[in-house]
């Protein structure tokens, strides 16, 4: 069953993170070299960016606990981020090369990873905030269950 208050925090924080980051990074610390990778073609339709970051972060905070890994919650958070942020670098980055002529494909190439990292760093970091108590017991094994305490595994 979804936790919907852990999926309003969990796509709460994706949008404010990502949003906030791709606007700073995109827009003021290095517009002029999104530029001239031709990654704007007349203005940005906020809009619709924050709409389809609110989105991915719904469907990103839906998957979150169907992760099955050990750790803690921050382990889980790092790499989930790590196979989604794959993912998204995927399909957002390399899609993009392979689409466009870009200018200095390596330069921009390396510039989105930076970007991507980042963000999903830290989302990775937030996620696994949202969810530290509720990842923390269930990884842990209950005395008495197959691979719990050995004290308390009877004898044959």
């Amino acid at each position: 069953m979804i936790n919907v208050k852990k999926l309003i925090l969990g796509t709460a924080a994706y949008t404010i993170c990502t949003f906030s980051l791709a606007v700073v990074w995109h827009i003021f610390l290095f517009n002029e070299r999104y530029e001239s990778f031709g990654y704007f073609e007349g203005e940005p339709d906020f809009l619709l960016g924050l709409l389809t970051i609110v989105l991915q972060g719904v469907l990103l905070s839906i998957l979150f606990p169907m992760l099955k890994a050990e750790g803690t919650s921050y382990r889980r958070g790092i790499r989930f981020a790590f196979i989604t942020g794959a993912f998204f670098w995927t399909s957002h980055v390399l899609a993009f090369v392979a689409k466009q002529k870009v200018p200095e494909v390596s330069a921009f190439i390396w510039m989105e990873t930076a970007y991507l990292l980042l963000q999903f760093g830290l989302f990775g970091l937030i996620i696994g905030v949202i969810y530290r108590g509720e990842m923390q017991t269930e990884s842990r094994p209950n005395p008495g269950d197959e691979g719990g305490d050995a004290q308390n595994q009877p004898n044959d």
